[in-house]
């Protein structure tokens, strides 16, 4: 299921330390930035926090210029953006700030936490109870497919921004550097121990603002099972944009391949066509690239804008064969092969049978068939 933008915002100090320290709470951001955090908010469609910050900051999380609230509105969207709240217990302050500022209300709890939310706030929110337990992935699915929510901004607290990353839900980490040191060792940091995705963060921006400097950075790291991470959006997005860069053809399809490794490395990338070969697949071209005695290859991830061919006429060993050699054990695709010059093409079948992991990714199915909208059927 398709899910919103996830973009995690945090000021942390030369130490790591989150900008709320107690009572005498200091500001880590300089008046620059918070501009820049009222720029973003009025760019998104919800803000989301956990209970932890609501009890602790009392925060408002609006968008405080009348020029960017006009400006939503001028454009369809509602003034603010929908403000979640996420919480397991339900205790909420019905009294505390977020409930009385700005536009609509969303709370996400358990069963058992709804009981208790409903009582507390009455009709100040929407509460939507998840099961059991919390689940950020239903919560994710649940904003976009019923809330409409293609891009959400995170404003933590530290508990939230760990368990999006840990799970690789977060698409983008938009982190504040102050020149301050906290030094209190019972101050909040940002990220919690645990398990992460492997690799480096990949950098999209440096930016300085007065006296802080903003960095922007995100996932590279393929997920590892049949759900996808926020990264493999990212891969398969880069592997439909190379489908574009193919030569032109009326009796064959336009696609792009990235073979990525399991800590986020870029190994190969082809297309297809490419080069002085008229007849070669993206998934051939991009292999072909890399040893076959590469150590990361059983670790790697195919990211292919079409299905793996299964059967082909213009070489003996179709794509999804190269793969199998290969070791390659996951791939992601955005578009299942029609039946415009295989019928029955099934290069997921071939793969599954052989105990590779594939994912299927429909929200970028648009995006893989443009260079092909030419061709019949």
């Amino acid at each position: 299921m398709p899910l919103p933008y996830v973009l995690l915002s945090a000021a942390v100090s030369l130490d790591g330390y989150l900008d709320d320290t107690g009572p005498d709470r200091l500001l880590l951001s300089s008046p620059a930035d918070f501009d820049r955090v009222d720029e973003v908010r009025a760019s998104v469609d919800a803000i989301l926090v956990g209970a932890g910050t609501i009890r602790a900051d009392n925060p408002r999380l609006l968008v405080n210029s009348a020029e960017r609230r006009a400006a939503r509105g001028a454009a369809g969207r509602p003034e603010y953006p929908l403000k979640v709240a996420v919480t397991g217990s339900g205790d909420l302050d019905p009294d505390a700030n977020f409930w009385h500022t700005g536009g609509e209300k969303l709370v996400y709890t358990t069963d058992e936490g709804a009981a208790r939310a409903s009582r507390l706030l009455g009709r100040t929110a929407d509460v939507v109870p998840l099961g059991p337990a919390l689940d950020w992935r239903p919560l994710l699915e649940h904003l976009h497919d019923v809330r409409g929510v293609g891009r959400l901004m995170v404003e933590g607290g530290g508990t939230v921004h760990t368990q999006l990353l840990q799970q690789g839900l977060a698409d983008e980490l938009q982190l504040v550097l102050a020149p301050l040191f906290v030094g209190d060792p019972a101050a909040p940091r940002l990220f919690g121990p645990g398990g992460y995705q492997d690799g480096r963060l990949r950098l999209l921006d440096t930016r300085r603002i007065e006296d802080v400097v903003l960095m922007r950075y995100a996932p590279t790291a393929p997920g590892t099972g049949p759900l996808p991470a926020a990264a493999d959006r990212h891969w398969l997005h880069t592997a439909c944009e190379l489908a574009a860069q193919c030569p032109p053809s009326g009796t064959a399809f336009s696609v792009g391949a990235v073979v990525v490794a399991a800590d986020g490395t870029e190994l190969a990338r082809g297309h297809s066509r490419e080069g002085a070969d008229p007849v070669v697949h993206a998934e051939e071209a991009a292999l072909a690239k890399i040893a076959a005695t590469d150590p990361r290859l059983p670790g790697a991830t195919v990211y292919s804008s079409l299905e793996p061919c299964a059967r082909r006429a213009s070489r003996p060993a179709p794509c999804a064969e190269l793969i199998l050699r290969a070791g390659v054990r996951r791939v992601v695709t955005a578009w299942r092969e029609p039946d415009t010059f295989v019928t029955a093409a099934d290069g997921t079948g071939v793969l599954t049978a052989a105990g590779v992991q594939v994912v299927v990714l429909p929200e970028l199915e648009a995006l893989a068939k443009a260079p092909n909208a030419h061709l019949p059927g």
